[in-house]
């Protein structure tokens, strides 16, 4: 698919701006790109930054909503691992504190390096995947973070495996393995016993309320 040029002649003008955007630069306006000024309540909890430095960004929540390793072969290629590990924050809790406008963005969709929803967010200098913009949410890797404690860094452990049957290495840690999303698909190996039987149960009651429904 060629890419748009801007009247410049150069693709990566088109950075500063997209369909979800009011005109250029106006991104840097809104979460999670706005910068947060000294006297808003922005708690800084944690410190982060991309290889080179040039991004840098502050997280003001102590505890991510979840924090999961996703296996899909779209993070396998993007992040050239065999996994992603990813922490969910709402994106009023980034700040930028340095370098947002050294940010690009990747739609692996429809492969366009304009600011469409969901995108890839990387440094445009050393390329580190800074976190993955979804429509409400973003995915953020808690390897760009400068964790001063042990403690705080067991807040981002991984709490499940998903898109586990697309896995390139196993890994036998105990956690909860989906084959596509959690909560949406079907638990597989090394899963927890309770947790499938519980999930078996759970969706046994669900077709036997379907069938009642369906025959009233």
């Amino acid at each position: 698919m060629p890419q748009k040029r801007s009247a410049s002649g150069n693709p990566k003008d088109q950075q500063d701006r997209g369909d979800e955007t009011e005109g250029i630069s106006e991104w840097k306006k809104r979460a999670p790109y706005k910068i947060h000024d000294s006297n808003e309540d922005f708690p800084v909890r944690y410190e982060a930054s991309c290889h080179c430095g040039q991004v840098k960004y502050q997280l003001k929540r102590e505890t991510p909503l979840a924090s999961k390793l996703c296996h899909c072969t779209t993070c396998q290629t993007q992040h050239a691992a065999p996994f992603q590990w990813a922490a969910i924050f709402h994106k009023e809790d980034i700040n930028f504190s340095h370098g947002h406008h050294k940010l690009e963005w990747y739609d692996p969709t429809e492969k366009s390096i304009e600011h469409k929803l969901p995108c890839k967010v990387r440094c445009s200098y050393c390329h580190s995947p800074i976190m993955d913009e979804g429509r409400k949410m973003i995915l953020l890797f808690p390897t760009l973070i400068h964790f001063k404690k042990d403690s705080d860094k067991e807040r981002f452990k991984p709490q499940c495996h998903m898109f586990y049957n697309e896995r390139v290495i196993d890994i036998p840690d105990g956690l909860p393995k989906w084959t596509g999303l959690n909560d949406s698909s079907e638990l597989i190996e090394d899963s927890p016993p309770e947790m499938v039987k519980e999930l078996e149960k759970k969706r046994e009651n669900e077709q036997k309320k379907s069938e009642k429904s369906e025959k009233e």
